[in-house]
């Protein structure tokens, strides 16, 4: 007699287990990214003698555009494969990149290690993202997701630290990139030996949940999330901004401090404090977003990132710096788990992968838009001029989501196609 199939429930305290091995996986998901964060800017501009910043941050861009179209087709992937096989997937595409990176006899293949790179944190991210949220169901969905970026951008800040320091001891190859080969291999192994599927979890939901008025194309998602639905609209645009500031402090931020006098040690720190504060503000502002809603916290956040990146511009001091990083890593903490929860909040759980997909292509494009705008900028008018301009246009975009956004909490009515 074949044994019966466990019991599926929804909640934090029904599924703890099958959470936090996800939340570990998402650990070594954010530490194939720290690997970068400090030293491959670096190995452009030192080892391959890239001159052009533009150049240099080709590899963001790389990364940023895959990554994009790898968020926007990893919903509807989920939906018809499952998301345990499109999470194994990400990390076939993750494995070969610290081998890359380490081997790489010229910049191309920097450029091209991201490109799968884009992809592994397109599939591998968005599943660990997606899958905790079917888990702890409607009530909890900040948790989540907050727990799911902590344990991410907590390790990109460790692994960052840990890079610059190997690198300031042994170069900047082959040591500081050994760490990325463990990450690999172990956020792979446990993705296909122990993780188990959840959409079992998203049908018993459904069965619990008034269905929608009728079934939604691709196509009308994508235009629902992106310009159709106020809350939506305003979401997507903070989560592009938000991303293209990641995009340009993680090429720039390395040159900019280089050319100011600062050791590779000590940009190490400043490239930790930020995702590092980042990720542990985020077990706090994921379940402060479910008890005092999203819109607050969304458009604060993006007017303290505005103030870290206008501080770090106008000084020229490694205590400023700090200082501007430890703004830098809360504000983003306010903003990311509140947009994720905001976005899962306004879409229905028939079509909410797909929404969250569509949001995280036009979040993840803000990495390829940022690198290679403050590029251009900083080649023709300097580095405080680049991240001078991604300040205003942070502090901007929260102005947006102050006039565009409705506070609605966790309950909201979910959109039909054109309704604003």
């Amino acid at each position: 007699m074949s044994a019966a199939a466990p019991a599926v429930a929804l909640g934090l305290k029904a599924n703890w287990k099958q959470f936090g091995l996800l939340v570990l996986i998402n650990a070594f998901v954010g530490g194939m990214v720290g690997i970068e964060r400090t030293v491959v800017p670096l190995i452009g501009a030192e080892e391959f003698g890239v001159a052009s910043t533009t150049l240099v941050v080709s590899f963001i861009v790389s990364f940023g555009v895959v990554k994009a179209c790898a968020n926007l087709v990893s919903g509807q992937l989920a939906d018809t494969w499952g998301r345990k096989r499109v999470l194994i997937l990400g990390w076939l595409f993750g494995v070969p990149v610290p081998f890359i990176i380490i081997w790489a006899p010229s910049w191309g293949w920097i450029v091209a290690a991201n490109a799968l790179l884009g992809i592994n944190q397109g599939f591998a991210w968005s599943m660990t993202v997606i899958m905790k949220v079917d888990l702890v169901g409607p009530k909890s969905r900040g948790l989540a997701v907050g727990l799911n970026e902590f344990a991410g951008y907590l390790a990109v800040g460790v692994t960052a630290f840990l890079t610059g320091y190997l690198a300031s001891r042994y170069g900047l190859r082959p040591v500081p990139i050994y760490l990325g080969v463990g990450y690999a291999i172990l956020g792979a192994a446990l993705s296909f030996l122990l993780v188990r599927d959840t959409r079992e979890h998203v049908r018993l939901e459904l069965a619990n949940h008034p269905k929608a008025a009728s079934p939604l194309s691709f196509r009308e998602i994508f235009m629902l999330t992106s310009f159709g639905n106020r809350n939506l609209f305003a979401a997507s645009q903070a989560g592009l901004v938000n991303n293209l500031n990641d995009g340009m402090s993680w090429g720039l931020f390395p040159l900019f401090f280089v050319a100011n006098g600062l050791g590779v040690e000590r940009i190490g720190i400043l490239k930790a404090v930020y995702p590092a504060v980042w990720g542990i503000f985020q077990v706090a502002t994921g379940p402060l977003s479910d008890r005092w809603g999203r819109k607050g916290l969304i458009v604060a956040g993006m007017w303290v990132q505005a103030a870290g990146l206008l501080t770090t511009a106008m000084t020229r001091d490694f205590s400023w710096w700090l200082l501007a990083s430890l703004l830098l890593g809360l504000g983003t903490a306010m903003v990311y788990p509140s947009l994720i929860a905001a976005v899962s909040d306004a879409s229905h759980p028939s079509w909410r992968a797909r929404s969250l997909s569509v949001y995280r292509f036009w979040r993840d494009l803000g990495y390829a838009i940022g690198a290679l705008s403050a590029g251009l900028i900083a080649d023709f008018f300097g580095f405080a001029a680049a991240i001078g301009s991604v300040a205003a246009l942070t502090f901007l975009s929260g102005a947006i989501v102050a006039i565009a956004m409705r506070e609605t909490g966790v309950a909201v009515p979910f959109p039909a196609p054109g309704d604003g």
